[in-house]
């Protein structure tokens, strides 16, 4: 009970985010093949994911582009399930791949956010876009018809070399990465625990704006995926924008209540129901919903790591 109170306070003193950020369209998508060791003991099994970094006039989101897909599948099935039911309730157990969290880059505004869902609500975390001392070198490499430059700089405990296209003006790269004069299209650690590998470009051309009629006119350089598909955002990925009706939360606020699911996920979801079911309307269904958590990888090697001093 005393933990029921607890993650229900946390839930309630949080408040909707109506973001300031203007929505963006993706002219181009990166993508990686992005590789980490979790477990120092167990190097040969390193955690691997398909990535895409898009990338608009002003900003940037980087995102799974395993679960990109996954979206786009559900959706289909959902919409043909819904079409073949009698009263449209259907019931569909959705097999989830990849990563959920979503990182904003937005340059001129100096701000990161990163978007993450948690079982029923969806959460921004904002922050101050990290700065990053970066040492440019005269090497050059090509990547996929991407004429690079060579940076090395450290962040987050890591010695990080990365390869960005100065002819994309957009100073952004995949997950926090950033600050160097384009986009950087690959990087890794000195020790290759932490790998954004350079797996293809594409060139994205919206022609038809109306959701219903939406095609992506593409060209592909390199050996990335060859097709955008549609799904997630409104039913385009290619729109880069926060939601709107997402709950702000601080670094502290969210690890709190992925600590408070992780320990007692029932709780936690009751918590959410109640909240939920307190603002539909007097007469509607109410919203049930079963979680289980499975078990939990060894992270003895995260991503950021101290900085020693």
């Amino acid at each position: 009970m005393k933990r029921q109170l607890i993650i229900g306070t946390v839930l309630t003193a949080m408040v909707v985010s109506a973001s300031a950020q203007k929505s963006d369209t993706a002219q181009v998508l990166v993508h990686y093949k992005f590789t980490h060791v979790r477990d120092t003991t167990n190097r040969d099994h390193p955690y691997t994911e398909n990535m895409a970094l898009y990338i608009g006039k002003n900003s940037s989101a980087y995102k799974s582009y395993d679960n990109v897909l996954e979206q786009a599948e559900f959706k289909k099935q959902l919409e043909a399930a819904r079409a073949s039911s009698p009263d449209g309730r259907v019931q569909i157990h959705r097999n989830r791949r990849g990563s959920s969290a979503e990182y904003y880059e937005f340059p001129n505004e100096k701000e990161l956010v990163r978007k993450e869902p948690l079982v029923m609500d969806m959460y921004l975390i904002g922050d101050v876009l990290p700065a990053i001392n970066w040492k440019i070198s005269g090497d050059t490499a090509t990547f996929g018809g991407l004429h690079c430059q060579k940076a090395t700089g450290h962040f987050k405990g890591r010695d990080y070399t990365a390869w960005f296209c100065p002819d994309m003006p957009l100073h952004v790269g995949p997950w926090k990465l950033n600050g160097l004069p384009g986009v950087i299209v690959q990087a890794y650690d000195a020790k290759k625990d932490v790998q954004f590998m350079f797996d293809g470009v594409e060139k994205v051309f919206v022609a038809v704006r109306d959701i219903k009629e939406k095609l992506a006119e593409v060209k592909t350089d390199g050996p990335g995926p060859k097709m955008v598909m549609i799904g997630g955002n409104d039913g385009d990925p290619n729109v880069i924008e926060l939601p709107k009706n997402a709950i702000k939360a601080t670094d502290k606020e969210f690890s709190k209540l992925q600590d408070a699911m992780r320990k007692d996920p029932d709780a936690f979801v009751q918590a959410q129901m109640a909240a939920h079911n307190a603002n539909r309307p007097a007469g509607s269904d109410q919203m049930k919903i079963n979680i289980k958590v499975g078990p939990q990888p060894v992270i003895n090697n995260p991503i950021e790591l101290p900085d020693r001093k």
